[in-house]
């Protein structure tokens, strides 16, 4: 999945969506079913991603563009757990994100959720850290919900509980 709680690539999704049907499709085909081709991910973007995650056992990929900027959206598993990194075709990360359970969530992120979204089931959490200058820092958390009338949507929140992006979910 094309990271949709990036800023940069918000600006840029129409372009990263007629992109993607050059780009994703194509890689999509390299990996096939049965065994990921994981020797077209540049060397650079391989070592980074297994320096800071030296367990990940890669389950998919992409290549996406916007404008100059090439990165790779790799999902993996590491010890049991979900998580995603960006990586910049030079070896730079961009963000990650590490699944989370509703209960690690913080307090205001769990309120605002609840209010804004009083009907909706949490289906799937992601602590998204961003890289900044070598240092992680929290950003948010990407947050799947599904209403009772079975539609999934997808929000971003602040730690301090803001809702920064909404797909379209309704009360």
């Amino acid at each position: 999945m094309i990271t949709r709680h990036l800023k940069w690539l918000v600006g840029g999704l129409f372009t990263a969506v007629l992109a993607g049907l050059l780009l994703v499709q194509p890689a999509a085909r390299a990996q096939g079913k049965d065994k990921l081709d994981l020797d077209t991910i540049p060397k650079k973007v391989m070592a980074t991603l297994k320096a800071k995650f030296p367990k990940a056992e890669i389950h998919q990929w992409i290549k996406a563009t916007d404008g100059d900027i090439v990165v790779y959206d790799i999902e993996f598993k590491q010890e049991g757990r979900k998580f995603e990194a960006d990586i910049k075709e030079d070896g730079t990360i961009h963000n990650w994100e590490k699944d989370v359970a509703v209960k690690d969530l913080p307090d205001a992120v769990k309120k605002a959720v609840e209010k804004k979204y009083p009907k909706s089931t949490l289906r799937e959490i992601m602590e998204i850290t961003a890289v900044k200058n070598g240092k992680d820092e929290l950003e948010g958390y990407e947050i799947v919900l599904e209403t009772a009338d079975k539609k999934e949507f997808e929000v971003t929140v602040a730690p301090d509980g803001k809702i920064l992006e909404d797909s379209g979910g309704k009360n």
